[in-house]
């Protein structure tokens, strides 16, 4: 595979926000095709992601990678926040940024998107039309069915009331409380608890990667309202790809099972031995490969 090049790359998102990312370019002249790739609940771009857009970039299709707003190197405040729809809303923008590049054939454009950044995958293949593949990782399918699931009845309630003195709190003036995203400590609020995640999150980063163990509290309330899986019906007639782990406890193999049964042709299903963050991980080799030969399927043409 030929050495791509790596730029550092910024654009303006709806509101002004200024998101920051990396675009891997295929060492060859022309026009490419071109993937445009985003992370999950409060991860960044080096959590694995560059060396996905570089394997793409190799394999000869342009890889755009950015940092959701409020994390990385992307603007924004408060810091660490998540709103899957203001990301979603964002998404849009990256890919109209792809199709503004010289580098790229803008009617060749397809997505990657993982964890809770697949559920957004879900929701921008069934409406932007400008896509013409689509491939969803370990996708949250149902906010509301992964926090019951994961967050036992007798806890709910302290969850509930955590989350309204947040909101009473923003009311008086102060800033959007904050818990840790990953900690195996019980006497520590976090998002995650499960062994393998706290090591995704705490792995050791390049330096001068900007990401901080934080996310905010009314993020989690954003999270359990957000179902993207309502959206799967409508991804048809734009090809689709669903990578699933076969022991997801995060977001959970039954339910995107289910989500797949209910998507129309054409789609692919890729299940994959592991957990939730084994395709970064453990079967990273496989799942590349699945996304690498499902894009060339669907965006190169005979002889590309």
């Amino acid at each position: 595979m030929s050495r791509p090049t790596r730029l550092d790359i910024e654009f303006a998102a709806p509101d002004g926000v200024t998101l920051r990312g990396a675009l891997y370019v295929p060492d060859r002249p022309g026009q490419h095709p071109a993937i445009t790739m985003a992370h999950g609940y409060g991860a960044v771009k080096e959590m694995a992601l560059l060396r996905l857009a570089a394997a793409f970039a190799g394999a000869g299709f342009v890889a755009l990678v950015h940092d959701h707003r409020t994390f990385g190197a992307s603007d924004g405040t408060p810091r660490q926040d998540i709103d899957p729809w203001k990301q979603i809303e964002d998404w849009r923008r990256a890919i109209a940024y792809l199709e503004s590049r010289p580098e790229v054939d803008a009617d060749r454009i397809g997505l990657w998107g993982s964890s809770y950044a697949g559920g957004h995958a879900i929701v921008l293949g069934a409406t932007d039309r400008r896509l013409k593949a689509v491939v969803a990782q370990v996708p949250t399918i149902s906010g509301f069915e992964q926090s019951r699931r994961r967050v036992s009845p007798d806890d709910v309630p302290a969850l509930e009331a955590a989350l309204d003195a947040d909101e009473r709190a923003q009311l008086a003036g102060e800033a959007p409380r904050t818990q840790a995203l990953a900690s195996a400590d019980p006497a520590v609020p976090a998002s995650y608890r499960a062994q393998d995640a706290v090591d995704f999150y705490l792995q050791e980063l390049p330096d001068g990667t900007r990401w901080d163990n934080t996310v905010t509290v009314r993020s989690t309330r954003k999270a359990r309202m957000y179902e993207p899986g309502t959206f799967i019906e409508r991804i048809s007639p734009t090809p689709l790809l669903m990578i699933v782990g076969k022991q997801d406890t995060v977001t959970l193999t039954d339910t995107a099972l289910a989500a797949y049964n209910r998507a129309l042709q054409p789609k692919e299903l890729v299940m994959l031995p592991g957990g939730h963050f084994a395709p970064y991980t453990t079967e990273f080799a496989r799942a590349s490969a699945a996304a690498t030969d499902f894009f060339r399927s669907h965006l190169a043409p005979s002889g590309d």
